[in-house]
């Protein structure tokens, strides 16, 4: 027998760049001429909102960047946020799509992502040909690794935990998911992701 019923993949960090993380945001600060100190207090609350689903991306880029006028407007803005997803080098997308094609069980994300990008992305690298279903923070109105997201997810899915695999970047997400009796293997690149798949018996040994 096949060894779960569900395979879960987060995205940023193992299928694709993070899309908005410090080094992003960076760049994309750089690219419009903005103080990164200034920005960085004026964005955490927000960008929580955001990627739990509350505000909006207007509302968002409202808090953090057009609080005043600027010399750009919010679609380039929005655009250069966009740009900064990519897929990732040694990521996972290769071996997702084999796991999707294999159809010995069902697919799906489990990633912290605000709405409008999280739908950029998705569209952009054809994920949704791969998930069945997608448990964004942005949808559920919680963020990993807080407890209530993997219960959520449990409840959903309504399989025992013992049968669902989860694949993250950040070792705190994967032990939160851990403390709900979901098996987690923290990615560290597809190099180490393959072999770890084949000795569980999810990929065949090639």
């Amino acid at each position: 027998m096949f060894p779960f019923d569900v395979i879960l993949f987060d995205v940023g960090g193992v299928l694709l760049t993070n899309g908005w993380d410090h080094r992003e945001r960076a760049a994309v600060l750089r690219q419009f001429n903005l103080d990164y100190d200034t920005f960085e207090a004026r964005h955490a609350a927000p960008y929580d909102a955001w990627e739990r689903g509350a505000i909006r991306a207007d509302e968002y880029l409202d808090a953090a960047v057009f609080y005043e006028p600027r010399s750009f407007t919010r679609e380039e803005f929005f655009a250069a946020l966009c740009a900064q997803s990519q897929p990732l080098a040694d990521g996972a997308l290769g071996i997702l799509g084999e796991v999707s094609a294999s159809k010995k069980c069902m697919v799906g994300a489990l990633n912290n992502e605000a709405r409008e990008p999280n739908e950029y992305r998705f569209e952009r690298f054809g994920l949704r040909a791969y998930f069945q279903f997608a448990f964004s923070s942005c949808y559920l109105g919680l963020r990993k690794p807080a407890p209530a997201i993997y219960r959520r997810v449990l409840d959903i899915l309504g399989k025992p935990a013992e049968r669902i695999l989860f694949i993250d970047d950040r070792e705190e997400n994967v032990a939160g998911a851990r403390g709900a009796g979901i098996r987690a293997i923290r990615f560290e690149g597809a190099g180490s992701l393959r072999p770890a798949l084949e000795d569980i018996g999810v990929l065949e040994k090639i």
